[in-house]
């Protein structure tokens, strides 16, 4: 019991991840830090309810509604909403108004709610409408390239698109590669080793602040539910 996660990547560029959960027999999880926003959709005793997720920049305990099912849409670091500051989001999230089991609201425009198998469609209808907007230059500097603009261009513009700096980008990504080695199995010290944390000590302190376990809780897979899924069914 506990929630139930199904993950797949997107041939989309615009999207990271798509995912699906249910929840059982839970109220609270463990919320991980992430650099992504996102679009939730879920189930409750017949009502339908949508909202936009914001980056994450800790770990926290959040309420889970027991007996649901979610549909989530992870968006490319990046992209962004052209009604809503991404940066206004860290931490954060907005309940969208007028959802129903059909459709919701959002900038103006009613759309239909979506599947998982209906995500690339939906996506690709809010980026022809302009809702959905992104900043190539964001991916240019995940890429590791050199963009031909100062730094200072570079960090201002990359914190207007995702709500972080690049090195909050690095080292929450780090931490849940991290957490996602550790319950593959992996060792602590070949996960400093691979991730090329300074000593085991930092690894422990960055899962603490990111992921909310222990190298053991993630191996032993305990510690309650988890906002993450962690080897669980993924697909293509």
């Amino acid at each position: 019991m506990g929630l139930r996660f199904e993950t797949r990547r997107s041939d989309s560029p615009w999207v990271d991840a798509v995912w699906t959960c249910a929840s059982e027999q839970v109220t609270a999880m463990t919320s991980v830090a992430g650099v992504r926003w996102g679009l939730v959709f879920w189930e409750r005793e017949g009502r339908a309810y949508a909202s936009v997720t914001g980056p994450e920049t800790r770990t926290r305990t959040a309420p889970v509604p027991e007996g649901a099912t979610f549909t989530g849409i992870d968006f490319a670091v990046g992209t962004s909403l052209r009604t809503m500051s991404t940066p206004a989001l860290v931490d954060a999230g907005v309940e969208l108004p007028d959802t129903t089991r059909r459709t919701f609201r959002l900038d103006g425009v009613r759309w239909e709610t979506p599947g998982p198998d209906d995500v690339e469609a939906l996506v690709g209808a809010l980026i022809r409408a302009g809702t959905v907007v992104r900043d190539p230059l964001v991916a240019e500097v995940l890429r590791g390239d050199l963009p031909a603009v100062s730094g200072r261009t570079v960090e201002r513009r990359f914190r207007a698109a995702t709500g972080l700096t690049r090195g909050a980008v690095r080292q929450i990504e780090r931490a849940r590669t991290a957490a996602e080695l550790l319950a593959g199995g992996d060792a602590a010290a070949d996960v400093v080793a691979k991730l090329d944390y300074f000593d085991e000590p930092h690894l422990a302190r960055a899962l603490r602040s990111y992921v909310g376990r222990t190298a053991r809780q993630l191996r032993d897979g305990t510690g309650g539910a988890i906002g993450l899924d962690l080897g669980q069914r993924r697909t293509s």
